[in-house]
């Protein structure tokens, strides 16, 4: 059997602490795999990093490619940069999307090599996402997309690890980590859309129109990441500068721009439109309300 190149592929932009563990972590578990059956490569786009992210990666990992970016390429620049160097120069099978502020489970890699053995290449593999800090409440195990009414979710979010999780399941889209694809599908679909989705969504509107062109989309429960959102997203905070900020930068997941662009390429009909409304309702009446009520003395748990 012909060993499989693996390209783990991943963007930063400073978060050296993020970085330091994350190698750690993929450095150690790579020492385990079996050789003879699969072999990983490292890139990491630094996307204008100002903590010599770049110049520790290259001393203390040197086998680690590292691209350059001028702090304008965001995720899904950074990884296009990332994939294009890995299909190109590197020649590799399969695209692994990865982030440095998650780790794998100790049996992570081992568990992949052999579901890529047994999978073909029209098949999209998924990872099951927990959150970090607490280790038995899941994150997502892939995401769910009706193009007709516009419900957008992310199965298992927030729920507690079960025997319900434990089967591998179709999904729609996927969240950027954990996410594994052959490297025809980039020749097949083309790459991650950084222009209308250059932070957020630009792995749910490509693994999304993959599954539209065909792909099976199957998250794995034996494929465990343990997602750290400390650095995730720009949110309002309590503060009225901030969230007329989150409505508009394109660090925020409530960047309002990116949403109704992903509803203008996935959507049909306007009463798709009703659940981007009313997040955005909810986001912005919450932060209104909770202010009202904060006059009156009551205050929001946290």
């Amino acid at each position: 059997m012909k060993k499989i190149k693996i390209a783990l592929v991943f963007p930063i932009f400073n978060g050296l602490d993020f970085t330091k563990t994350c190698l750690s972590h993929l450095s150690s578990s790579f020492d385990k795999i079996d050789q003879g059956r699969a072999m990983f490569e490292i890139v990491i786009t630094d996307d204008g990093s100002v903590d010599n992210s770049r110049e520790w990666i290259k001393k203390h990992y040197p086998n680690v490619h590292v691209l350059q970016g001028d702090g304008s390429l965001w995720w899904s620049g950074g990884i296009n940069l990332a994939m294009d160097f890995a299909i190109d120069e590197l020649g590799a099978d399969y695209i692994l999307w990865w982030n440095n502020d998650i780790l794998p489970s100790g049996d992570y890699f081992k568990n992949l090599i052999g579901i890529l053995e047994t999978v073909d290449e029209k098949t999209i593999i998924g990872s099951k996402i927990y959150y970090a800090d607490k280790k038995e409440i899941i994150w997502s195990m892939g995401g769910l997309f009706d193009q007709h009414t516009g419900a957008k979710s992310m199965m298992g979010n927030g729920a507690h690890d079960s025997e319900e999780f434990n089967e591998p399941r179709k999904a729609d889209w996927l969240a950027g980590m954990g996410t594994v694809f052959h490297v025809s599908v980039c020749g097949d679909i083309g790459m991650l859309d950084n222009k209308n989705f250059p932070q957020y969504h630009g792995d749910a509107d490509f693994t999304l129109r993959a599954k539209n062109q065909g792909y099976d989309i199957i998250v794995y429960p034996g494929l465990r990441i343990y997602n750290d959102k400390r650095q995730s997203g720009l949110q309002h905070g309590e503060s009225l500068k901030r969230l007329l900020e989150s409505l508009v930068s394109v660090r925020s997941n409530y960047n309002i721009k990116k949403d109704f662009k992903f509803y203008k390429v996935h959507t049909n009909n306007l009463r798709a439109y009703i659940p981007v409304t009313m997040k955005y309702l909810n986001y912005i009446g919450g932060f209104f309300k909770w202010k009202a009520l904060g006059l009156l003395g009551t205050k929001r748990k946290q």
